[in-house]
């Protein structure tokens, strides 16, 4: 009879009780970490549900950072926009209530405040959040503008603001400092007053004349260029009669020159002294009309002409120049805003003529040419040049209207667009000067010259000769759409901004020009000049109807941050309930795992105990004592 031992018996105990002893590791695990398993494949047929709920919780973390960044940058901007805010009003309000009292450089102390707040606004266009310029558009990377001091000062090579408004305030006061206008009387006439433009786009306009003069025949402005007449005929002007010029200043605002007739000698101001005959009283009503007109170039157009300089730099333009040309005349002589687009050789047309059916395309809008009565985007071939550059003009969407000296053409396009012109009949457009498929940039617009007081049109600077003081990205779209933040699986914010948006950029232009112009303090109109700059200065600074302001740009970034405020507190729910679930599917339940334990230390303590007893078992104890 053969006897076994107790090992090959007590293997299957052995491998019990190291089931047992992992089991035990596999619950203290669960206890130490509150899961039901440190590997997705310990979690069972709930793995992948437990994939997914994390994969949820990782994208609501990552719009969570998101929305964080994108706070603190809506934050940043906000204040720059607050404090362009203040800027603004505060200009106004020093523009309003400053004295006129001139300083050393030939300044108020309104103008001092300005210097301050045109230096603080650039600063604030140029603020960043963490490595992000925050008004530079796409181009987050680049500041926004040049410095304040470049700006109204420009560099060695470039004009800033400063020069431009000098080189304009020539050009409008021109070489006789009536605003390029003229008071005369025709040839052999002595009874007649002539008020006449100088066809250049500087200085005065004419745009109305009222008279209540006895016996006076007047002549509304009209021509090309403007002209206006006054005939006293036969019959001198009552004492106390009136007679006032309505004129348009480069910046668009109008003024008037009012001449009362009297007999009181020497006559008060505004006044003219009625003669012995109409041809005397003709002569003193020339002479007060030439200085009243001389006084207002100096005063009034002085401010409007430093606003449309403003304006020039601020607010870059597309412009096509021309060549100069001549018509088809004998002998030829320049192309003139009264030279038809079509004729025969000897009469004063283009040299080459548009037919029935041609086309001028300016930015894509075409001009079609009929041999009479035009409507709408049509021109006659009859029609002069004067006519079709209103047309262009019209189609452009232009506040400088185009011009034509010398036999030279030149056109502009709107604020910041660009401007093509193109036509089916190439050579026609060549007898205008116009090279076909002509594309210009927006660019800074200046006087050309010099000489400035002579100069005939506005032309374009360049990089290499005017400071260009926006220097972030421009580029098509809008602003707000240069900076997206997706802060939901399906929203997404726009914050983007950039400081050539016309909020920013008219609030910059007007307090730069009030703090660019100075004033010769021994000028005798020095305190007209500075009061007709800030009485501008203040009403261009007050809200303006149907134009963006500042606070439109809050109401979209405030409208970004309740989307974003919306979309988180929407996240912070949905995570809070993921989590639950998820803890559902990984998580254990820490009196279990621990009672688990108690029982297992138990078996596992009555196995060992087992165990002991069946290795101390020998044959021994078996046999029998003798």
């Amino acid at each position: 009879m053969s006897i076994d031992g107790v090992s090959g018996r007590t293997s299957y105990i052995g491998t019990t009780i190291l089931n047992l002893r992992n089991q035990l590791n596999d619950l203290t695990t669960q206890l130490a970490t509150g899961k039901v398993s440190t590997t997705y494949a310990g979690q069972g047929l709930d793995r992948g549900f437990a994939l997914s709920l994390r994969a949820q919780i990782s994208g609501i973390n990552a719009f969570s950072d998101t929305a964080t960044n994108l706070n603190t940058r809506l934050s940043v901007a906000n204040l720059t926009l607050q404090g362009l805010s203040d800027v603004g009003t505060q200009v106004k309000n020093s523009a309003t209530t400053a004295t006129l009292t001139l300083n050393d450089s030939g300044q108020t102390s309104g103008q001092i405040t300005a210097q301050a707040a045109f230096a603080n606004a650039v600063a604030m266009l140029n603020s960043q959040s963490g490595d992000r310029y925050l008004f530079s558009g796409r181009a987050m990377d680049t500041p926004a503008t040049v410095s304040a001091d470049t700006m109204l000062k420009g560099t060695a090579t470039q004009a800033g603001l400063t020069q431009l408004i000098n080189e304009r305030k020539q050009a409008d006061q021109g070489s006789n400092l009536m605003g390029r206008l003229s008071v005369s009387s025709p040839p052999a006439t002595t009874t007649v007053t002539s008020a006449a433009e100088d066809g250049s786009p500087f200085g005065l306009k004419l745009l109305s004349v009222q008279s209540s003069l006895t016996g006076a025949t007047v002549t509304q402005p009209t021509g090309t260029p403007k002209a206006t007449s006054v005939d006293l005929g036969a019959v001198n002007p009552k004492d106390g009669d009136k007679i006032k010029f309505n004129f348009t200043l480069p910046d668009g605002t109008t003024d008037a020159v009012e001449l009362t007739a009297t007999t009181t000698n020497p006559p008060p101001a505004g006044s003219f002294l009625i003669g012995a005959d109409t041809a005397a009283t003709t002569a003193n009503l020339q002479s007060t009309l030439t200085s009243s007109i001389k006084t207002l170039s100096d005063t009034s157009l002085v401010a409007a002409s430093a606003v449309a300089a403003s304006n020039n730099f601020f607010n870059p333009v597309a412009t096509v120049s021309g060549a100069a040309v001549n018509n088809h005349n004998t002998p030829p002589a320049p192309i003139s805003g009264a030279t038809a687009l079509s004729g025969a050789a000897g009469t004063d047309s283009a040299s080459t003529s548009f037919a029935a059916g041609d086309t001028i395309t300016v930015n894509g809008t075409p001009i079609t040419f009929v041999a009479s009565g035009a409507t709408g985007n049509q021109a006659n071939v009859t029609d002069s040049v004067q006519t079709l550059m209103a047309k262009i003009d019209q189609i452009s969407g232009t506040k400088n209207p185009s011009t034509i000296s010398n036999g030279a053409i030149t056109l502009h396009g709107a604020d910041g667009e660009s401007l093509s012109v193109s036509s089916s009949n190439a050579a026609a457009l060549g007898a205008l000067g116009i090279a076909n498929n002509t594309t210009a940039t927006p660019a800074p617009l200046r006087v050309g010259g010099p000489p400035f007081d002579t100069a005939t049109s506005l032309v374009a600077g360049t990089p290499a000769n005017t400071v260009y003081w926006y220097t972030g990205e421009n580029g098509p779209g809008s602003a707000r759409g240069t900076a997206v933040a997706q802060v939901d699986q399906s929203i997404t914010v726009q914050y983007g901004a950039r400081a050539n948006e016309q909020a920013f950029r008219y609030l910059l232009q007007n307090v730069a020009v009030y703090a660019a112009v100075t004033t010769n303090a021994s000028n005798p109109n020095a305190s007209q000049q500075v009061t007709a700059l800030a009485q501008r200065v203040s009403a261009n600074l007050a809200p303006q109807n149907g134009q963006q302001q500042i606070q439109d740009v809050q109401a979209e970034f405030a409208g970004a941050q309740t989307a974003t405020k919306a979309a988180t507190d929407r996240q912070t729910q949905l995570k809070g309930m993921a989590e639950t679930m998820l803890d559902s599917v990984e998580g254990v339940n820490q009196d279990e795992v621990a009672t688990k334990i108690l029982a297992l230390q138990t078996s596992l303590q009555a196995s060992y105990q087992t165990t002991s007893m069946l290795y101390q078992t020998t044959l021994l104890k078996y046999l029998p004592i003798s």
